[in-house]
């Protein structure tokens, strides 16, 4: 009964003798982590009750005796519990980072706060809260280049990066991640905190569209992180977001190849199964144990896209929402696929025609005109199509692709060069110019 073993422990915590000799220290210190975790799986309403833990009256006599060190252990092991006994509690875990946070500043312990304050950045992010988390990351990266703490600067600047990768600023994730990467080089880093590293690396370059490099950096977040997880040292499902990350970049990178060869001839090319090579990745003694619904939404995109079929496509992600909407990076990067598969079918069908009607192309797409004749004018404008949109008579009007004036783009070059050579000239002559003055 959870009921009886919170009124032991806590019985514990407060008797009357008070005594805090090596024994009884020990004794209380695994009754705080017993009464966190009681309170983490009793019901939902004792969850606040958590919040309170360690700043209220039943610890509060532990942490007067304790030496500082021990404080600290005892604070972040309770919060670490928390985090994982109660993952989706975020709301608990950043009213528990507050508290503790308040009373190290009464208590005037620095170095533990700068270590909550850190957990509160990540938990925040969590929140989607990107403006609190980033604020706080500033004024507490301020702290820790002063005084030089290299782990948590590597910890803080790698949540610095996540903020700023989901605030949609790539560059400066990126800086963020090499300050990170940096300070890490310095020191001894845990191999779960270089799976965190590693996994961040992959998404960056798979931002910038550099997926087979992305692959190899999930490929080594994901062994390292399955290692973790089957020693219990890390949260389930930390090495099936990578493992799915791993099949986005192979769907990806087959895609934008098979899309490159249809740009250079046969536009209706389409990628095998095999091309798409996730086979080997979910067939393997790893794919096995993380088989389910999130690796059979990865391999139903991968069908969809081998396929080029834009209808199945939008059949799966209605089918696995949840598995393919959560993620933010999966997120993105589908809707970038979903462009990718509506342009190829645009232009397969659009091909073999000078003059076709719009409706006709909507018909075979199975789509709305005003989509379609939408899309249509963002890809004239983006130079992927030679054509114009007669809206009058609802028709799109193919132009052939002329050859390129090689003596044209050759004599823009040469005055792009003489433009260049006379703004040197000048500059040199009005430094002249001040020099004899």
């Amino acid at each position: 009964d959870s009921g009886a073993k919170i009124a032991a422990f806590t019985t514990i915590l407060t008797e009357s003798q008070n005594r805090f000799g090596p024994k009884a220290s020990s004794i209380k210190e695994r009754s705080i982590y017993a009464l966190a975790r009681t309170y983490c799986h009793a019901s939902v309403a004792q969850y606040h009750q958590v919040v309170d833990l360690l700043t209220g009256a039943t610890c509060a006599p532990f942490f007067t005796h304790a030496t500082k060190a021990k404080c600290a252990k005892v604070v972040r092991a309770v919060l670490e519990i928390v985090c994982t006994l109660a993952p989706t509690q975020l709301t608990l875990q950043e009213q528990i980072c507050h508290n503790i946070i308040a009373w190290t500043k009464e208590e005037k312990r620095t170095f533990l706060r700068q270590r909550v304050q850190a957990k509160l950045a990540s938990v925040l992010f969590l929140q989607n809260k990107f403006g609190e988390a980033l604020s706080l990351v500033d004024g507490l990266l301020l702290e820790l280049k002063k005084l030089d703490d290299k782990q948590l600067l590597v910890e803080t600047h790698l949540v610095e990066s996540k903020i700023h990768h989901g605030l949609r600023n790539v560059p400066k994730s990126k800086a963020a991640l090499t300050a990170s990467r940096t300070c890490a080089n310095a020191i001894y880093v845990a191999p779960g905190l270089q799976s965190s590293i590693d996994s961040m690396s992959g998404v960056l370059h798979c931002e910038e569209g550099d997926y087979n490099t992305a692959h190899s950096y999930f490929l080594e977040a994901f062994e390292q992180l399955d290692q973790l997880e089957g020693e219990g040292k890390v949260e389930e499902g930390s090495a099936l977001s990578c493992l799915k990350y791993m099949m986005l970049c192979k769907i990806l990178d087959s895609l934008t190849k098979a899309l490159k060869i249809s740009a250079s001839g046969g536009v209706g090319a389409k990628s095998d199964k095999a091309e798409v090579g996730i086979s080997g990745m979910i067939s393997s003694k790893q794919g096995l144990k993380y088989a389910g619904k999130d690796i059979d939404a990865m391999t139903a995109i991968a069908n969809a896209s081998s396929k080029r079929s834009l209808k199945e496509y939008e059949s799966v992600t209605q089918t696995y929402a949840h598995e393919l909407q959560d993620d933010i990076l999966i997120k993105h990067h589908l809707k970038f696929l979903h462009q990718q598969l509506l342009e190829s079918n645009l232009i397969r069908i659009i091909e073999p025609y000078s003059c076709v009607e719009i409706s006709h192309v909507a018909e075979l797409m199975e789509m709305d005109i005003v989509a379609i004749e939408r899309k249509l004018s963002e890809m004239i404008l983006d130079g992927k199509l030679h054509g114009i949109l007669d809206q009058g008579k609802g028709q799109l009007i193919v132009y052939e692709e002329g050859e390129k004036d090689l003596a044209m783009e050759k004599g823009l070059q040469v005055i792009e060069n003489m433009d260049q050579v006379v703004s040197s000239l000048f500059v040199r002559s009005m430094e002249l110019r001040t020099t004899m003055a």
